[in-house]
Order: C-alpha cells, then sequence, then structure tokens
C-alpha cells in the first residue's frame, strides 16, 4: 500500500464548515462547488483567487450536480431542485419523503446517463434504517430504487458502466450493484470492501481514470484508494482532519484531489487540535480523476 506524504495535502481554503459534503468540479469554469449541509449553503470556490461566494437554500442541502446549461441539480431536505445560483432561482421538481419529516436527503451524484441519484437519511439519533436510494429520471419522475438505510451516502459509477458503487455509511462497506445504463435499474447487490472500524466509517466517494476507488473515511482522519475488484487497499492519504466527508478531482488536468471536511459535533478539545477542521483540503496525485457527469434534466 502506498502511503501519500501528509505534507502533500494543502489547506486549499479555510471553510471552517460544519459539514462540507459532495464536492463537484466543474471543469468548464474551473470552480469547485461544495455544499454545507445543516447551514444550507451551496458553496462555489475559485481556486484561481480564492474567492468563495455562498449561496443560501433557505433548507439543508444534501447534494448537488451539474446540469448541461450550467445551473444546479439539488437534493435538499425537503426534495428535489433546480438551482440556479446566479439569479437566485429554486424551482421544486419533487419531494418523494414529503410524508418523512424528519429525514433528508444527504449524498447524491448524476450518473453516466444523465440522471441524478441521491439518498435518504434520518435525523434522530441512533440512526435507524429509514433512508432510502431515489433516482430522478430524464422525464422528472423519481423512482425509489432502495429502502432500508441508515445513511446513504456515496455513490460511483465503472469505467464501462456496468457497475453501480455504493454507500450505506453505517455499513462501513462499500457495496457493488450491476447496473443497467439504458434503464438506470440496479441489480445483485454485493459487498466489495470492508472497512476496519479503526479507519473510520467510509462517507462519499470518487472514482478515477484507472477505475479505482477514493473512499473518504468519516472518523478516520483519510481518504483511501481501493480496487474495486479485489477489494484491496492501494493508497491513503492522511488529513489533519478527524471527519473526512468526500472527495472529487478538479484541476486543468483533474489531477487536484479536493477533499472535504466536518467541524460540527467536535468537542472544544478536539477543535482545538483540529484548526483546519470544516476546511477544503487538496492533494496533487499522479493519477488523474474524470469529468463530472453533467445531469441531462
Amino acid at each position: 500500500m502506498k502511503e501519500i506524504a501528509s505534507n502533500s495535502v494543502v489547506l486549499a481554503l479555510d471553510a471552517r464548515a460544519d459539514l462540507a459534503e459532495t464536492p463537484v468540479w466543474d471543469i468548464h469554469r474551473q470552480m469547485l462547488f461544495w455544499v454545507d449541509i445543516e447551514r444550507g449553503q451551496i458553496h462555489r470556490y475559485d481556486p484561481s483567487t480564492g474567492n468563495d461566494v455562498t449561496f443560501g437554500c433557505g433548507q439543508m442541502v444534501g447534494s448537488i450536480g451539474l446540469r448541461k446549461d450550467g445551473s444546479l441539480i439539488a437534493a435538499l431536505h425537503h426534495g428535489f431542485y433546480f438551482i440556479d445560483i446566479h439569479t437566485g432561482r429554486m424551482t421544486p421538481i419533487e419531494d418523494p419523503e414529503q410524508d418523512l419529516p424528519t429525514n433528508r436527503f444527504n449524498d447524491g451524484q448524476v450518473d453516466p446517463a444523465g440522471r441524478f441519484w441521491a439518498g435518504t437519511m434520518g435525523l434522530t439519533r441512533p440512526r435507524r434504517p429509514v433512508g432510502s436510494l431515489y433516482v430522478l429520471d430524464l422525464d422528472r419522475s423519481v423512482r425509489k430504487i432502495a429502502s432500508g438505510a441508515k445513511t446513504s451516502n456515496g455513490m460511483a459509477w465503472s469505467l464501462d458502466q456496468k457497475t453501480m458503487y455504493y454507500i450505506d455509511t453505517h455499513n462501513r462497506a462499500v457495496e457493488a450493484f450491476s447496473y443497467d445504463a439504458p434503464r438506470g435499474e440496479i441489480s445483485e447487490r454485493r459487498v466489495i470492501v470492508r472497512i476496519p472500524e479503526q479507519e473510520g466509517r467510509p462517507d462519499g466517494m470518487a472514482i478515477d481514470s484507472e477505475g479505482m476507488l477514493w473512499v473518504a473515511h468519516y472518523g478516520g482522519w483519510r481518504v483511501c484508494r481501493y480496487d474495486p475488484e479485489s477489494g484491496s487497499k492501494l493508497a491513503q492519504i492522511k488529513l489533519p482532519a478527524e471527519n473526512v466527508t468526500s472527495c472529487a478531482f478538479g484541476g486543468a488536468d483533474l489531477k487536484t484531489l479536493y477533499i472535504t471536511t466536518a467541524s460540527g459535533g467536535l468537542s472544544l478539545e478536539a477543535l482545538e487540535q483540529q484548526p483546519n477542521a470544516g476546511g477544503i483540503f487538496s492533494v496533487e496525485l499522479e493519477v488523474a480523476g474524470l469529468p463530472a457527469n453533467r445531469c441531462g434534466l
């Protein structure tokens, strides 16, 4: 296993976010979009200037994706929305869990066909299996794909578009489904990577141009690279923040891994020891990522 030197990790943005999540790199604008979930904020960070623009949604925001026209698709506390942060316009699409007010949407990703997938989780603790995984299809219909999740989280699709990778954080595993791209359907669920308890819990993830998975470990101080075929750990990056939430490839050559972290829930003592918790970190890698899929709605 390759240990990527911790001194190669850079604090790109001292965001002091409560719960930074779902980083998405806009390859056309050369900017990073990310969300601060519980503060209900969408951010647009320009690494060339250091400028970080904030858009308030008025409700918790679980995840976002890019649309082809440059606006965003989002999974908020109260369902799916189109969002244009330039005009401030928020257009509701559908709330599939309007009868479950103590649930909210969490992580989401655009699939290779341009659909937007996002999962839900309960707000109460301890976490109960009340979350579900949904797909917002190209005709704007919403389908429930799976249920029984405690914290529906990271998603990615294999390079051949035959496999979907998925994380329910409390399962301490990365799982895989057989993926039918034309229909947007999944089947044959199985575990491909198990995360040891001492390494935290899997959260968000990204896939690189070699088909390997980069998984953020919440409570584990790290991001790890895994081979989805063998389940073996190939590399890891140690972070100066305990709660690592997600990652995405960016930069002009897509070799910059942007990593989001959280500060919420840490004790005062822990915050003193982790002054950059809630920040956005970056590290330059030898392998490139892939351009973010764009929503076709």
